[in-house]
């Protein structure tokens, strides 16, 4: 366990109370005398987050301490408050429901794929497309959610929403243009293998021959 680590699992732990604050509408305070409703509360807990996301893959990479914990935890956590802040949006009437579900099954697709390049030795990096993706989700969640309270933010949350539905699609068929680039080169190495075996088995045959 380490810093990087701890603030991946930190994460992890704003994702309930993240949809607490949205669903119960709670908690709604005056702090020095002005009003703090909940809908600042859901945007601090989520711009927080979203800052524990871009710390500790910069500490880990600057203090050398990527370790396999942190490489499976992170997409995780990501896609845990992704979702769950998204989902909390359709209950409380402020995404369509089929948006969500494009943006989620995004990642659930995005997640397949990796780990079927995993289990065969490859590896599928985090382009800059994803992240942009993951910054405009952010963005798009946070204004939603104000919109609760500021009516006139809906409408640029709406059109965020539909930027967001968009990035989502491109970067899926991204990601799985790489995977299929690298299965297929993977495939033509397989193939080609048995063949190049099959020369070097006859060559050495036939030094044996000719050693006798």
């Amino acid at each position: 366990m380490n810093l990087p680590n701890a603030l991946t699992i930190l994460r992890i732990f704003f994702v309930p109370l993240l949809v607490v604050v949205l669903l119960t509408r709670r908690p709604n305070l005056e702090l020095f005398g002005l009003p703090v409703h909940y809908e600042a509360w859901g945007v601090l807990i989520l711009l927080i987050a979203a800052v524990t996301d871009v710390a500790d893959g910069y500490l880990a990479r600057k203090r050398r301490e990527v370790t396999t914990l942190g490489i499976l935890l992170d997409p995780i956590a990501d896609k845990l408050l992704i979702a769950s802040a998204f989902i909390a949006l359709v209950e409380m009437g402020l995404a369509p429901a089929w948006t969500v579900v494009i943006i989620i099954g995004r990642e659930f697709t995005v997640m397949g794929l990796r780990s079927i390049a995993s289990a065969t030795g490859l590896a599928i990096p985090a382009s800059a497309l994803g992240k942009t993706k993951m910054a405009l989700e952010v963005i798009t969640a946070a204004l939603l959610i104000l919109a609760t309270k500021h009516h006139g933010l809906r409408l640029l949350g709406q059109g965020m929403l539909w930027l967001v539905v968009v990035s989502a699609v491109v970067s899926a068929a991204h990601y799985f243009m790489v995977f299929w680039r690298q299965v297929d080169g993977r495939l033509r190495v397989s193939a080609e293998a048995p063949q190049d075996f099959s020369a070097v088995a006859e060559k050495k045959a036939e030094d044996v021959v000719a050693r006798y």
